[in-house]
């Protein structure tokens, strides 16, 4: 489970029981400095306690340099989270010129007092007490004395204190909530059924109920024990949700709900919207693809739409773009290797609500007996609540790709189908039913849910969203029962034609608490299935690629300058035979940064590749290493030089990439297929034959073994990552690009990744791997290419560029004097001598002269000498050529013979990592 989200910034109405100014504890404030790119202002953060009368809060602020006045955020965490989650986004926000204070809540991270799920007398308190603190800072902006401009944002917890400050505290300017609730006690006890699990969920996350105001740990015993809820705790909670002061939030506002809920399903945001559109602030409103119980938060998305919201509406920019009235994120796909879906945006010029432009889908059914077993076991499951809330998965992203997971069990559900679609039909908001239900009991509980139920009968039934609707018929018992509405789960989903619907209203589900007696309930039909279908919101349409406006335009001015110069450039150049044998030949490769004429990602690069070497690229963050490759694989043009593979220029389309395979940022599966179809089905996709896929070679490579024929849902991560490198190696290319394979990987996985591409080697093809783990690439690779800057640093085996130090070992037979040892370190060659494991470390002296070292290629010599804009980042003059270690070896050895030192074993002593290091002046970035 995570309930930790961010979300928007809210401004508490002025309390006048609470005005006591805040108390910054003595000594408890410190800055730093935030690191930041070069065209980034830096970001100061200051770490304060602050005493707001019934807690010390722990706080951090964030602002940039300088003298102007800005408006103010306060973000706010998600429940059992802290202010530290936040940290990324402060910093954003403060170089967006924001002053950013966050704060971890009462019982959470590092302040004290007791949880009050957000109580107007405490946490409230305490966001308007720190309204109070930016007041008085000089780089806040102010609309008056005391009253700064400010906004709130947040998530889940944090979400409904940016709606809850808005309604206590007037100063607040704009607000931002995301996957939040309007009512409390609505949210945890819908219709009346105790959503059992959540609630748990909650006490748990909170460190147990001890940690709670004891009220609110009262009430959760007593609804726990009872299984159903009372009217003292729903007042309880209702008093500490937005609704209570629903009437006085009239600031901009921008409600961000998650599809993918079953704890704050969009029922709550459209509350919100209403109440807040009905005092004539402006609203909107977007249902993003995750939630608490999983899927795409589209953190980045959303984080850039709440800063235009304030760029808005706390700076005054008429010209930021807020986005729609309303948007859904929509799926459309799968594209990565874990099952994410591809996402698209609709859209509506208004807000269509839960129930627009109904459409009537007749049902049928006869009358049907449902059980309530004893103990209310098994339970139907909906949901896993808080099981895919901690990235991006859970059960509600699998049945937006179509995977059903639901369980309804034998004689305790009623159902009733449509007839097959005759058009596709899509759904945007909350059906609605109505059914007739009596019961041997006077306590009715039933679980409504719509299903999406494919033709033929063949596959497993979609909920969509996992989300069930509960309702309580109290009464069913008596004069025949009772005619009751459900409203059913809001959602946005499409059924496809030939599809039908069916409504299934169960006697239990897991996450919610059901009547523990045995009963009977009769279900009948009373209606059609209402479904709402906004036909206003519309999905964007796939922009049409530029090249489709400026192809025919260049075409022409192509054509001209050829008429004009009588010159006709070539396609390509002609290959060179000299280079056929040669997988790479890279020479005098330059690409420069987008928009810049004198900065350069590569420059001056050359290097060569032969046969049956694994060569490791290797440099720090920024060398231009992923820039390089991508020039390789005809992804981008370089500005000068050439990349030849096996003679042949490489070019976009080149046809001698299809000798080239590449695994570069993970390759995308369908999860519900096993790993050979995936791969089966992207050979087929290439056009190529299937003879020529050599996929069983590539398999065995791999070394997945029986995992083939599992769905690659059920894979580990180390297996993805191997699958994906037996798709690289599909069609067995003589040249293989591995990007970062190892990312993600534990230990054995990382082995096991390491023997694949050695065997793949083994064959006689090559293996280029990039990747920050040195000590694997030190046992991995058999050659080195190390870069700095966009430029070649030292080319080489690897063995003798992590020989190319200045220290040695000596491993001694036995122990020696300290006398001896300094007559060591006194010799005229020796710079040190030092005792170490394993014997004795000697440090030599620089000599007197050197060469270019052997292992960089002749092709490569002048890049090395120039491995920096502002010189050589090791000049060929200072490193010591092979023959020049071997010398001083040698008469270092001979000298410790002379002086009787008992030498067991003499080299060099160094790792790949010192190596590496040392070449790049000591800045891995």
């Amino acid at each position: 489970m995570d309930l930790r989200l961010t979300g928007p910034r809210a401004r508490p109405r002025r309390w006048a029981a609470t005005a006591a100014a805040v108390v910054v504890l003595a000594g408890a404030g410190t800055w730093t400095a935030a690191a930041a790119s070069d065209d980034a202002p830096p970001v100061q953060r200051r770490d304060t306690v602050m005493d707001t009368g019934g807690a010390r809060i722990d706080t951090s602020y964030f602002t940039t340099p300088g003298s102007e006045r800005r408006p103010a955020v306060l973000l706010a965490h998600g429940f059992g989270g802290s202010k530290d989650e936040l940290r990324a986004q402060a910093e954003g926000l403060a170089r967006d010129g924001y002053a950013v204070l966050t704060w971890s809540a009462r019982g959470f991270g590092r302040s004290t007092g007791k949880i009050g799920l957000n109580d107007p007398k405490g946490e409230v308190a305490d966001a308007s007490r720190l309204i109070d603190w930016l007041a008085k800072r000089p780089e806040v902006q102010l609309d008056k004395k005391g009253d700064p401009r400010v906004g709130v944002t947040g998530a889940s917890y944090g979400g409904a204190v940016s709606l809850l400050a808005a309604g206590y505290d007037d100063r607040v300017d704009a607000i931002a909530p995301q996957i939040t609730y309007w009512n409390l006690a609505d949210a945890l006890f819908p219709q009346g059924v105790y959503k059992k699990l959540w609630a748990g969920l909650f006490i748990n996350t909170g460190g147990g109920c001890d940690r709670f105001e004891p009220q609110l740990c009262r009430m959760y015993e007593r609804v726990a024990e009872a299984g159903k809820p009372d009217a003292a705790a729903r007042a309880l909670l209702e008093e500490r949700s937005p609704v209570a002061v629903g009437k006085r939030i009239k600031v901009p506002t921008l409600l961000m709900q998650g599809q993918t809920d079953s704890l704050f399903p969009l029922g709550q945001a459209d509350a919100a919207a209403k109440a807040i559109r009905a005092n004539g602030a402006p609203v909107d409103v977007d249902w993003i693809a995750g939630g608490h119980d999983g899927g795409d938060r589209e953190t980045g998305r959303v984080e850039a739409r709440v800063d235009s919201w304030f760029d808005r509406y706390l700076k005054d920019d008429k010209g930021a773009d807020t986005g729609p009235a309303f948007r859904v994120t929509r799926t459309g796909g799968i594209d990565s290797t874990d099952g994410a879906a591809q996402l698209r945006g609709a859209s509506g010029d208004t807000y269509p609500g839960l129930e627009n432009d109904p459409r009537r889908v007749p049902l049928t059914g006869r009358e049907q007996r449902v059980a309530n077993p004893a103990g209310a076991s098994p339970p139907a499951i909906s949901n896993l609540p808080g099981l895919g809330g901690g990235g991006g998965g859970g059960l509600g992203q699998l049945s937006s790709l179509g995977v059903g997971l639901s369980l309804d069990f034998p004689g305790q559900f009623a159902r009733f189908d449509s007839a097959p679609l005759r058009d596709d039909l899509r759904v945007t908001g909350s059906p609605k039913v109505t059914v007739h239900v009596a019961s041997d009991s006077d306590d009715a509980v039933l679980f409504g849910k719509v299903y999406d139920v494919g033709p033929g009968g063949g596959s497993q039934p979609v909920l969509p969203s996992q989300l069930a609707a509960p309702i309580r018929v109290v009464g069913s018992g008596a004069d025949g029962g009772k005619d009751v509405t459900l409203t059913l789960p809001a959602i946005d989903h499409e059924v496809q034609k030939g599809h039908r619907l069916r409504l299934v209203l169960s006697s239990t589900d897991l996450g919610y608490a059901s009547p523990t007696h045995p009963a009977t309930y009769t279900v009948s039909l009373k209606s059609d299935l209402s479904v709402p279908t906004a036909p206003a919101v519309r999905t964007a349409a796939s922009p049409l690629p530029a090249w489709v406006w400026w192809l025919p335009l260049a075409g022409v001015l192509v054509a001209l300058a050829l008429l004009l110069t009588g010159h006709r450039r070539a396609s390509a150049g002609a290959p060179d035979p000299d280079l056929a044998e040669v997988p790479l030949q890279i020479t005098d490769l330059s690409k420069k940064y987008a928009k810049s004429a004198d900065r350069y990602a590569v420059r001056d690069l050359s290097f060569r590749v032969e046969k049956g070497q694994v060569l490791g690229l290797l440099g720090p963050n920024g060398a231009g290493k992923t820039t390089t490759l991508r020039m390789l694989m005809g992804l981008i043009r370089p500005d000068g030089g050439e990349i030849r593979v096996f003679g042949h220029a490489i070019r976009p389309g080149a046809p001698v990439l299809s000798r080239v395979g590449a695994f570069v940022e993970g390759a995308g599966f369908l999860p519900h297929l096993s790993g050979r179809e995936n791969l089966e089905l992207y050979w087929a996709a290439t056009g190529r034959p299937a003879e020529d896929a050599h996929l069983d070679e590539a398999l065995e490579i791999a070394g997945l073994g029986d995992a083939l024929a599992r769905a690659v849902r059920t894979y580990s991560q180390g297996m993805r990552q191997r699958l994906a490198i037996a798709q690289a190696m599909l069609g067995m290319p003589d040249l293989l690009i591995l990007d970062e394979p190892t990312n993600g990987l534990d230990p054995p996985q990382i082995r096991e990744m390491r023997e694949v591409m050695i065997r793949y080697a083994a064959a006689g093809r090559t293996v280029i791997v990039s990747s920050h783990l040195l000590a694997e690439v030190e046992q991995t690779c058999t050659h080195l290419v190390v870069m700095d800057r966009g430029r070649l640093v030292q080319a080489g085996p690897v063995a003798d560029i992590i020989g190319a130090g200045d220290t040695l070992l000596v491993g001694l037979a036995a122990d020696i004097s300290d006398a001896l040892v300094e007559k060591v370190e006194a010799l005229p060659d020796v710079e040190s001598a030092a005792r170490a494991d394993g014997g004795l470390l000697v440090r030599l002296a620089a000599p007197a002269h050197a060469g270019v070292p052997a292992t960089v290629p002749a092709a490569a010599a002048t890049a090395t000498a120039a491995a920096t804009p502002d010189g050589p980042a090791q000049s060929p003059a200072l490193m010591p050529t092979s023959a020049d270690r071997e010398t001083a070896a040698a008469g270092l050895l001979a000298e410790l013979v002379r002086l009787d030192v008992p030498v067991a074993s003499l080299g060099p002593h160094r790792r790949l990592e010192d190596a590496f290091l040392t070449l790049i002046g000591g800045e891995a970035g």
